[in-house]
């Protein structure tokens, strides 16, 4: 195997990447190879579905399909090598249904169909066997010795961004959330790589595009979580337990916590949320359900300790997934694109056994002393306040607004983010959004002109929320996103982290500080192109961050 996609890649041997039999995050190299092959047929897909969008008959059961295996192969969602088995022979036949729409299609125009090349014409192996062997063809390194490092690694910034673009849609889409637009921009991009590009311009131009659309997706899965569960609202949540039966959900979706909660109404079973479902507390319609009891634990990275001291059943919902322990391995499950082998997984919303699960555990025996932290200051509680921020920033009580956000981990240097965090001066706010916060969320970082000096916007998911924030403020001071007394600071773990960062180079806001390291696809050349291009600073340490960024905006 071959994988550099996350943060948390190997850096050993003089290697950027991954390259073992299992690599960093618990994939096998059976597992990887797979994820490659179906990699490589979603572009196949692609390049049929592009062909039909611009034809305009798209096909939306093959677009979701395409968002669903797109999703399944992020970092820490999928590790079932029998699940990539039956993708991989689903898209085969998917892609002979596109080909004859396809045809058909053309035909009707009175034109004659082209015949389509490269990971159209693939055709994989029936065998495990075979398909390890094809897969050579399939891997983000091959042609390197060709092409050069600068084009393998702007081909996988195109790449991730886009795993992480379907995986916000797919957020979006199980929610009752999708648009044309979206399903033709993943299939172009799909239809893009599928060429093989090597042109450099070419594949910067792309990345940035992929960035616009990211975007808008971001703005539908905006659509999706308020208008199923309303505005977010400031929140106090629990942290401690409470006695009774027991059940955690961890994850990012929505969708499933409320599934869940349905199902374990008027049961005796309290629910907590785990990781990045924190945020979910926030949202009117999900707060409702009494039974939604806290948050338990932390961010991802800590599950294994987290879930062994859980007297309940697991639910992990989409992304993030390390390998289950023996001491949980029997009472966790996985809902959607996660998978394990050996893990029980949720089909069809059917929550029997979890809730029987739950029944058959002891629960917490006592209710803990209460302790707590505040969520939901989304775009609407932040801008509802706007004039009382504006009024202290020209006042001179708000000096800076820092936003640290983004993904944890568990590799060294991300004590950097609690650092920023403790450090940033009294009169400057600190807003955060993703699991990063969990570093720093629970110390007390008072107030400042009325409001928390630490307003916890959501999920990584949520990023749509303060970009509006940003572009709110710029214009109640008739500046530019850059202009304002903003400085960015971003964690980034995974796809979704390379999906936001596209989006904010596209929109043009630079000075973006980004770590703990900065990803191994990336080239001297082509990081040397993200800051003369586009302001990207890698990090340094926190206090000589938080000085530049403040004398920065003084100069």
């Amino acid at each position: 195997m071959f994988c550099f996609q996350c943060e948390q890649t190997s850096r050993a041997d003089g290697v950027a990447g991954c390259h073992s039999a299992k690599g960093v995050c618990g994939k096998d190299e059976t597992t990887a190879d797979l994820q490659d092959v179906l990699i490589y047929q979603l572009k196949g897909l692609g390049q049929y579905s592009a062909r039909l969008h611009k034809l305009g008959q798209p096909d939306r059961a093959t677009d979701s399909f395409i968002m669903y295996g797109l999703f399944t192969t992020l970092t820490n969602v999928n590790f079932n090598r029998a699940v990539f088995m039956e993708l991989i022979a689903e898209a085969a036949r998917i892609r002979d249904r596109l080909r004859d729409a396809y045809e058909a299609a053309t035909v009707k125009t009175g034109k004659v169909p082209g015949q389509l090349s490269g990971p159209a014409r693939f055709e994989p192996s029936g065998t495990l066997p075979g398909l390890l062997a094809q897969a050579i063809v399939a891997s983000v390194r091959a042609g390197a010795e060709v092409v050069g490092e600068d084009v393998v690694g702007l081909r996988a910034l195109v790449l991730y961004g886009l795993k992480g673009v379907a995986a916000y849609a797919h957020h979006a889409e199980v929610l009752g959330q999708a648009k044309d637009e979206i399903y033709a921009g993943i299939a172009h991009a799909l239809d893009f790589l599928a060429t093989d590009p090597v042109d450099i311009n070419a594949l910067l131009e792309e990345a940035l595009a992929l960035g616009h659309l990211n975007y808008a997706v971001m703005e539908t899965l905006d659509a999706a979580n308020t208008g199923n569960f309303g505005t977010p609202a400031p929140t106090s949540v629990r942290t401690t337990p409470v006695a009774g039966k027991a059940i955690l959900v961890s994850g990012h979706d929505l969708r499933d916590l409320h599934n869940i909660l349905e199902a374990t109404r008027d049961k005796g079973i309290n629910v907590y949320t785990h990781g990045e479902m924190l945020p979910a507390h926030g949202y009117p319609k999900l707060h409702a359900y009494p039974h939604l009891v806290g948050n338990y634990g932390g961010a991802w990275q800590n599950q294994q300790a987290e879930f062994a001291a859980f007297p309940g059943p697991i639910v992990m919902t989409s992304n993030c997934l390390i390998e289950p322990q023996a001491s949980y391995r029997n009472r966790i499950f996985t809902a959607g694109p996660v998978g394990w082998p050996g893990i029980r997984h949720i089909k069809n919303d059917d929550y029997a056994q979890v809730v029987q699960a739950a029944l058959a555990m002891p629960g917490f025996a006592e209710t803990a002393p209460e302790k707590s932290i505040l969520v939901g200051f989304a775009r609407d509680t932040v801008l509802s306040v706007a004039g009382t921020v504006v009024d202290a920033v020209k006042s001179g009580a708000i000096k800076h607004f820092f936003l640290i956000g983004g993904c944890d981990g568990a590799a060294p240097g991300r004590n950097y983010y609690t650092d920023f965090a403790d450090h940033a001066p009294q009169d400057t706010m600190v807003l955060t959004l993703g699991c990063g916060k969990y570093r720093f969320n629970t110390h007390d970082f008072g107030t400042i002109g009325g409001l928390p000096r630490l307003l916890d916007i959501g999920q990584c998911n949520d990023t749509y929320s303060a970009i509006q924030i940003a572009l709110a403020l710029a214009n109640a001071f008739e500046c530019g996103v850059n202009d304002l007394p903003l400085s960015l600071v971003v964690s980034w773990f995974e796809q979704k982290a390379a999906a936001v960062l596209l989006t904010l180079l596209a929109l043009g806001v630079r000075n973006v500080r980004l770590g703990p390291s900065l990803p191994a696809f990336l080239t001297p050349t082509l990081l040397n192109v993200l800051v003369e291009k586009f302001g990207v600073l890698p990090i340094t340490t926190a206090d000589a961050d938080i000085a530049a960024s403040l004398n920065r905006q003084a100069a």
